[in-house]
């Protein structure tokens, strides 16, 4: 470079500089103190500059660099009366050194010291920041963000597991961690949704079958896919099981008594993990744990939560129509049983309620007695005339042992051990309703063993239908009876009498009486849910018990039939009307109810009598067909007309095909109204202005018309008076 471009160089840099800082450099220079450069501050003020002062230093420092004089250092000036005396004192290298050394140091303190300041600042700062997040907009932008966030996470680790489960079984540890994670952030939200998430993706990829657990020894050798999926099977099962118990956990908090251990995001977690167990259960009712979820859903059958309650009563409904095996519901029975034995009876009537939906119609323990004998009996004659070797008898032992495999693999029913676990699920049933019927004073739960009774009567053994009788009649003679309890013991009554009624030797007439006297107390209103208890068990009792019951029972039944069908809704009027057109076909003498000649009977008719055998029923008619005609639903004008018209088949007055064969049962429930609509719809009346005429008033007897008239002008006088 050339000499004019060093000095532009050097100029362009001075200009840069100001002046004091100028002063200040000039100074040291010439005092020859470069270790006062560490101290240099910059100042922000903006001067002209010198380009002479800054030629003239840059020769002195060249100047000065050039002589071999010591280096002096720059001490403490001191003041005097002439003024400021500076002061300097000669130094060699190695104590310049030292000083500089001392200064980088001291720097370092005080750039430490300015840091904490700084951090203090921060501090400051941070919790000013916190002060602003407490904003309610902010903090619920932070909670959705957080939320957003670990949806997100939740999601792709469950989308992997259905993807990939072998490959992506890892991702259970990931869930499971956040799982356990005590963060106040989204706390509820995300617990319930990882349950949920957990719950899809094992309804998802567990199998249909149950996963043998065993341990593979060096010795035994398989393949790299065999044990591939051996150790997923084994690694799925472990956290299927933690799942399991993290929902039992979680679940606990609804069963525990308790004000002050409960609170509502507890109970909101239990609920999704009760909801859960049972979604399980129903999903996948064969897989490993089955069982242990029927006995750990047994308790909340009778806790305070409704919800529950609901859950687990829906998920033993669904498990009893789904089980063709009926070894889970035989399980789940013994679990109720064991329940209500430790609480001695003092149980919600959803615990029985439950039992109610059965499926033992078909079970008969007496036919299942006789067939064990038989069996018996030819398998010792067998072994009598066949007298098989011991090789013979492990052959027929392991092809039994391949049969029962077989079995297994197919998932095929077995009828033997399903004809035993029904066997067994009744003998269960029956004792838990027969120590009800004993020991038990509460109400609810009486009518709920009555109504299981009632329907499951005709599997009761013949040695227990006499003790069974005589306490239904002495529960029939309590006053704290309710209303449809008594319906249900009647029920029960007739049920056995006409299954059995060869065999047992008793006379009912006490139970028609009962039956007789409680027609009438249903209507419309609060005891329309009892309609069809009723219905059912006067069909048991004058449909199928026709022709052991007399004519005039008969009769007296009928017309209590029809007067109760006027205050009935259409259904219950309905299916009243089935009973009636029923026995009209089936017994050709109670044709005498559609003749309205009074003069027929044996006296006048008693309606208020309670025995249907002396009620003279015979000498009345229905009268309550004309009204009945003008009903407003279409379907009971139409029954109407056609039993007043002697239930003819064909011709003139009979029903529609899709009617006539409809039994009681059938009519009460196609014509319900829970729908909250008719069932056919009913046409909206015509508009029209009703043109009513005055009547004159006929008296037979003169005397009484004269009494009417003389009353009607007394009160005509008081009014005009007032």
């Amino acid at each position: 470079m050339s000499s004019s471009d060093e000095s532009d160089y050097g100029e362009s840099m001075l200009e840069m500089m100001e002046s004091e800082d100028l002063e200040f450099l000039k100074n040291a220079v010439q005092n020859k103190s470069y270790s006062v450069l560490n101290k240099v501050k910059c100042l922000r003020k903006k001067t002209k500059k010198n380009k002479k002062e800054s030629l003239d230093l840059e020769d002195k420092y060249e100047i000065e660099n050039d002589n071999d004089e010591p280096k002096t250092k720059i001490l403490l000036p001191i003041k005097s009366k002439k003024g400021i005396i500076l002061r300097t004192v000669e130094c060699s290298d190695e104590e310049e050194r030292d000083d500089t050394d001392n200064q980088e140091n001291g720097d370092k303190e005080n750039k430490s010291d300015d840091f904490n300041e700084d951090m203090d600042n921060y501090e400051f700062e941070t919790d000013e920041i916190s002060k602003e997040i407490n904003n309610p907009i902010d903090v619920l932008a932070k909670y959705n963000e957080s939320l957003r966030n670990k949806k997100v996470h939740i999601g792709y680790m469950c989308s992997g597991l259905l993807e990939n489960p072998e490959d992506k079984i890892g991702n259970f540890r990931v869930l499971f961690k956040m799982l356990e994670e005590e963060s106040n952030d989204a706390k509820l939200a995300i617990k319930k949704l990882i349950f949920v998430s957990l719950l899809e993706v094992f309804k998802d990829i567990l199998p249909s079958y149950q996963i043998q657990q065993q341990e593979i020894t060096k010795d035994v050798k398989l393949k790299k896919d065999t044990l591939k999926l051996h150790k997923m099977e084994t690694t799925l099962l472990q956290y299927y099981k933690k799942y399991l118990q993290l929902l039992e956990k979680y679940s606990k908090i609804l069963i525990v008594k308790g004000k002050n251990q409960k609170n509502e995001e507890d109970i909101k977690i239990g609920e999704v993990c009760i909801n859960a167990l049972c979604e399980l259960l129903i999903t996948h009712p064969y897989f490993n744990y089955s069982s242990n979820i029927a006995q750990t859903t047994i308790p909340f059958l009778n806790c305070n939560n409704i919800n529950a309650r609901e859950a687990v009563g829906n998920a033993y409904r669904t498990t009893f129509k789904q089980d063709k095996k009926d070894e889970l519901t035989l399980k789940i029975v013994r679990g109720i049983n064991a329940f209500i034995k430790n609480k001695a009876h003092n149980i919600r009537p959803d615990m029985l309620e439950v039992l109610l939906h059965l499926r033992i119609k078909n079970a008969n323990l007496d036919q299942e007695k006789e067939i064990d004998m038989k069996e018996k009996k030819l398998s010792s004659y067998k072994q009598n005339v066949l007298r098989l070797s011991k090789k013979e008898r492990k052959r027929k032992k392991r092809l039994q042992e391949l049969e029962k495999e077989m079995l297994e693999v197919k998932a095929q029913e077995n009828k033997q051990n399903k004809t035993k676990n029904i066997t067994e699920i009744v003998k269960v049933v029956f004792g838990i309703y027969f120590r009800i019927l004993k020991s038990s004073e509460n109400n609810k739960i009486l009518g709920m063993c009555l109504e299981g009774l009632a329907k499951f009567s005709h599997c009761i053994n013949l040695e227990y239908y006499m003790d069974l009788l005589n306490i239904l009649d002495s529960l029939l003679k309590e006053d704290w009876l309710t209303y449809r309890d008594r319906l249900n013991c009647v029920q029960t009554v007739f049920t056995i009498l006409s299954n059995q009624d060869d065999i047992i030797n008793i006379d009912p007439s006490r139970f028609y009486i009962s039956l007789y006297k409680s027609i009438l107390n249903v209507h419309a209103s609060k005891t329309h849910n009892d309609t069809e208890i009723l219905l059912k068990t006067t069909a048991e009792a004058i449909i199928k018990r026709r022709k052991r019951i007399t004519n005039k029972q008969l009769i007296g039944f009928l017309k209590r039939l029809c007067t109760l069908s006027l205050q009935l809704l259409h259904n219950g009027t309905l299916g009243s009307l089935g009973i009636v057109k029923q026995a009209l076909q089936l017994n050709r003498f109670t044709d005498v109810l559609l003749d309205v000649d009074q003069t027929v009977g044996d006296g006048d008719y008693q309606p208020f009598l309670e025995d249907p055998e002396y009620c003279n029923a015979s000498s009345t008619a229905l009268y309550e067909m004309t009204l009945l005609r003008n009903h407003y639903h279409p379907i009971v004008g139409k029954f109407a007309k056609h039993i007043s018209s002697g239930s003819p088949a064909t011709g003139e007055g009979s029903l529609p095909p899709e009617y006539g064969k409809m039994n009681q049962e059938h009519l009460f429930e196609n014509f319900d109204m829970n729908e909250m609509a008719f069932n056919p719809s009913i046409p909206i009346p015509k508009k029209g202005t009703s043109k009513l005429k005055r009547k004159r008033e006929m008296f037979v007897d003169e005397d009484f018309e004269d009494y009417c008239k003389k009353v009607a002008k007394m009160a005509r006088g008081c009014i005009f008076l007032k």
